[in-house]
């Protein structure tokens, strides 16, 4: 498709969702008799209708989880966008606390550990194909990272890395692996971070950031030069951030601002000048409400998926006007 035409739908679908709403599809996750889920600190989702959760099933936050030794359970659970039900799961033994999770173009899995302190490659069936940084050594180096939190995978097959809660900078990585250039440093000023928590990429290839205890979304250009930055009481604290196909920015808010419910823990919708599109949810343990929210996927057909970390669950949002 052309490159005008492609915006020109782009605006036509902002325009329509713009007067449309976000509604919740209710028990969407079938969960095996007899399971839950724990912490859930990622989803993703997969180009034929496969959704992906990252979750700790029973480890919570531990300043050293290496003294607590791999989480027993299957971590990664894979699930039918359709039917929510479960098809596979993988994963136990292996990490020690989990975070972030990225579905490439060919359905690879891309995880974040930041208790192993390392980026993973996953194929769909949970064989291991490449792993960056050293096992629960944190350093701040083209080979180290600290507490890496996402991983944004281009169709070229490179890759940006949020690294994370202690180095507070964005790497980036060529598609055979290697080391390119990096930016950033703990701070509030342009192109600082106080915890880069999430991160994604537009088909254009400006990278979003979400600078989350400076509750903005800071965007830069693909070698790491500042454009702008968004602060608004709309999506409060951002969690997690990811690009829809309808080139609109979906925001999860982790519910830390305001301090108070129930204006907290919402999705918030953006367009790329940064303008909010639609709100969805508020603090809370019904359908539709979260918890924290902590990350987002939108898959292919437009559906939404919310990975609640206090709430220990997943929900599933459509626009209504999919109906």
């Amino acid at each position: 498709m052309p490159r005008f035409l492609r915006a020109l739908s782009v605006y036509l679908f902002a325009s329509v969702v713009a007067a449309a709403e976000l509604e919740v599809i209710h028990g969407w996750l079938q969960l095996p008799e007899g399971e839950t889920l724990g912490q859930v600190t990622a989803v993703g989702a997969g180009m034929r209708g496969d959704v992906w959760v990252f979750h700790r099933a029973s480890r919570v936050w531990a300043a050293n989880p290496a003294e607590a030794g791999p989480i027993p359970e299957a971590t990664v659970w894979r699930v039918d966008g359709a039917t929510g039900r479960v098809l596979a799961r993988w994963g136990a033994g292996t990490f020690l606390l989990p975070h972030g999770l990225f579905v490439d173009s060919r359905g690879h899995v891309w995880l974040t550990d930041v208790g192993r302190h390392q980026v993973f490659e996953y194929a769909e069936d949970g064989t291991l194909v490449r792993s960056w940084g050293v096992d629960k050594i944190g350093g701040h180096d083209g080979s180290h990272f600290n507490k890496p939190t996402d991983v944004a995978v281009l169709s070229d097959g490179s890759f940006y890395v949020s690294d994370g809660y202690v180095n507070s900078r964005v790497a980036k990585f060529s598609a055979d692996g290697k080391y390119q250039f990096e930016w950033g440093r703990k701070g509030v000023g342009p192109g600082e971070f106080k915890i880069p928590h999430s991160i994604t990429v537009d088909a254009s290839g400006r990278v979003y950031v979400a600078d989350r205890e400076n509750d903005r979304i800071q965007v830069f250009t693909p070698e790491g030069k500042f454009i702008m930055q968004w602060k608004n009481p709309a999506f409060g604290r951002p969690y997690g951030v990811r690009i829809g196909r309808d080139g609109l920015l979906y925001v999860a808010d982790g519910g830390e601002q305001p301090k108070s419910p129930p204006e907290r823990s919402k999705i918030t919708v953006l367009n790329v000048q940064g303008e909010v599109v639609a709100t969805f949810g508020r603090w809370g343990n019904y359908d539709g409400q979260f918890a924290m929210a902590h990350g987002v996927a939108v898959a292919p057909d437009g559906s939404i998926y919310v990975g609640d970390i206090t709430g220990k669950r997943v929900q599933k949002l459509r626009w209504a006007a999919q109906r």
